[in-house]
């Protein structure tokens, strides 16, 4: 599995466990659903930025979705 892949699907994983729907973590994250989607399937490449922006709107820390 690629790195991006791993990613995304540990994003969902973390998403699903704090009972989010990807609109939900689209909103808190400011980003646009449809990519979210791109990045939990592992089809969209995306910034450092963007990893942050996603775990703060989580409530994790970046290192915890790469990990």
């Amino acid at each position: 599995m690629t790195l991006i892949k791993a990613v995304g699907h540990r994003i969902a994983f973390t998403r699903r466990q704090k009972k989010m729907t990807q609109e939900d973590l689209a909103g808190e994250a400011e980003i646009n659903r449809a990519f979210l989607s791109n990045i939990e399937n592992g089809k969209a490449n995306f910034t450092i930025e963007m990893l942050e922006k996603i775990s703060k709107a989580l409530k994790v820390r970046p290192q915890d979705l790469l990990e």
